[in-house]
């Protein structure tokens, strides 16, 4: 497991015995991880904070379900995944329709997901293998760039960096096979 998993692990464990400072040690080190996911996941916007107050008050009121023996990064992550899709929920509103009265006329939205994802492993399959893992471990399923690093044997840093060269190559390619399409 991560040095951070690790550490905030030992915060929360503390934090649960009623130790206070650890509690405001933990939070401290895990609010930029958690408003840097609801960021990333929600696509910006000026309720991230909001949501980012939101999970930590969700953390504040169930941290007692956080089972000891569990990491706590897979669980505070999921928490922050739930806060953004309520945002999400809140952000579409609007009138419920039946879906039976627009069925016909909707585009498969499928078969875009399908495309995408064939697209974005056509083009991981054209760059090294370390890099594309990268790219699948922080980009696709979520890993910190510090869970990463350990299992690569990399420093959180060079993984940022190997990351943003990646998706740097990746952009590079779309828009070039844009520019020949378009």
């Amino acid at each position: 497991m991560s040095d951070r998993n690790d550490r905030w692990g030992d915060l929360l464990r503390r934090a649960n015995r009623g130790d206070g400072a650890a509690y405001a040690a933990f939070l401290t080190e895990c609010a930029p991880v958690i408003r840097n996911i609801v960021r990333a996941r929600s696509g910006g916007g000026d309720e991230v904070e909001d949501v980012v107050q939101e999970v930590l008050l969700a953390i504040h009121a169930k941290r007692h379900t956080w089972r000891e023996a569990d990491p706590v990064t897979p669980w505070l992550y999921a928490i922050a995944r739930y806060k953004t899709v309520d945002l999400w929920r809140r952000r579409k509103g609007g009138t419920p329709v039946p879906i039976e009265d627009v069925a016909e006329v909707l585009p498969d939205e499928r078969s875009g997901e399908v495309m995408a994802a064939r697209d974005l492993a056509g083009m991981l399959d054209r760059i090294d293998a370390r890099s594309a893992g990268i790219v699948r471990a922080v980009g696709i399923e979520g890993e910190s760039a510090g869970e990463v690093g350990a299992r690569l044997g990399m420093s959180e840093g060079a993984v940022r960096v190997a990351y943003h060269r990646a998706m740097q190559r990746l952009k590079e390619m779309a828009a070039d096979e844009t520019g020949r399409t378009g």
